[in-house]
């Protein structure tokens, strides 16, 4: 740990989410933990620390660069069949026992994490958007572990990729701040968020507020970001009919128009106890998800063993509108009004004006792990 420590250190600049206090004290602004640093002291994520009196920030690495379809981050709403260069440095502000990316999510704070050191690549912000346009890059996506604190490091890049021509989007815990989002905003288009639960209880064990990822999926869609959600349902953790009515109830509350994406668990980390999530649990909590108002609701990563639950139907007619499976296209029929064809009703999201472009039946994207 201490060689990668020593490495992270290295590959950091002065951040610009923070504030400064009395006595060389910083506030760390990029998360909702809101950390107080001392001289020589790191934040929660481990990976913001105070040197001298100012917040040093990850910079100038990826941990992960790949080209991957958009629907796999999983954006449905968000130009469908379009390839996300997507990118990630190491660290989190959660320490979820249900992490599938926990080698990259945990350096610094769990010792098994410690291998993650040969994930490390220098790389510049010119050189990631050179390469998403040589993979044929519609989005620049930032993801793998928790982009919030490493939120300067993803401005970087998005200000070359909008020059570039291309859309940004998020893939996030949610635990966000006012301070973050304003800071993102003129750059990102979208904004992914995970609702692990709706018990304060649960997401305190997972080291986060319930609170401050409501308010943020609440801020966010204010602030014209587009919005989809997904929940990880783990059984005995999420799974009752109270908690899904819950969750399904204040996105609906919030716009119908948000697709709420349910997944299936499987063991990893260390939550190796509960069985995988059967597909019958996943289809419980999407007939919820529709009864509660949402007018989008997908079940995920069963390809095949969920009915509709991957189509895209319209709100007024039901008429198919994108049928998938797992993350292939496999029929586009929005207009590039962004309406159904039809019976003409609008459907929410960020579309296509050219729908004869959409790339149908996979991607063929080459999943490239680094440069």
């Amino acid at each position: 740990m201490v060689a990668l420590a020593k490495m992270l250190d290295e590959l950091t600049i002065e951040g610009e989410l923070y504030t400064k206090q009395e006595e060389g004290v910083v506030r760390c602004t990029a998360c909702a933990h809101r950390c107080l640093i001392r001289e020589g002291k790191r934040g929660i994520c481990q990976v913001r620390f105070n040197a001298g009196g100012k917040l040093r920030v990850p910079w100038g690495y990826v941990a992960g660069l790949q080209a991957d379809p958009i629907e796999k981050k999983p954006f449905f709403h968000v130009l469908p069949g379009a390839t996300a260069l997507t990118f990630g440095m190491l660290g989190c502000d959660f320490h979820c026992g249900f992490c599938q990316n926990w080698l990259t999510s945990q350096a610094l704070r769990d010792p098994q994490a410690d291998d993650s050191i040969n994930f490390i690549r220098k790389i510049t912000p010119q050189q990631i958007v050179a390469f998403g346009r040589r993979m044929g890059a519609e989005l620049v996506a930032s993801s793998y572990n928790e982009p919030l604190i490493t939120s300067e490091w993803a401005v970087a890049i998005f200000k070359k990729a909008v020059a570039a021509g291309m859309k940004c989007v998020y893939v996030s815990n949610g635990n966000a701040t006012p301070e973050a989002l304003e800071y993102l905003r003129p750059y990102l288009s979208a904004y992914k968020v995970d609702l692990k639960s709706m018990q304060d209880k649960n997401y305190r064990r997972l080291g986060g507020v319930l609170k401050n990822v409501l308010d943020t999926i609440r801020r966010a869609r204010e602030m014209g970001l587009w919005v989809e959600v997904v929940t990880l349902i783990v059984p005995d953790f999420n799974d009752s009919n109270e908690e899904l009515w819950e969750a399904a109830r204040f996105l609906a509350a919030v716009s119908p128009d948000i697709p709420w994406h349910v997944t299936a668990f499987h063991p990893d980390y260390q939550m190796t106890d509960p069985d995988p999530t059967p597909a019958r649990t996943l289809l419980r909590a999407a007939d919820i998800g529709r009864e509660a108002g949402l007018r989008h609701v997908y079940a995920g990563n069963l390809p095949g063993r969920v009915e509709d639950y991957e189509a895209t139907l319209c709100s007024k007619c039901n008429h198919p509108l994108v049928r998938r499976l797992a993350y292939t296209i496999t029929d586009y029929q929005i207009t590039a009004q962004g309406a159904c064809p039809k019976c003409g009703a609008p459907v929410a999201g960020v579309w296509t004006a050219n729908p004869e472009s959409v790339n149908l039946q996979g991607h063929g994207i080459p999943r490239v792990a680094f440069l």
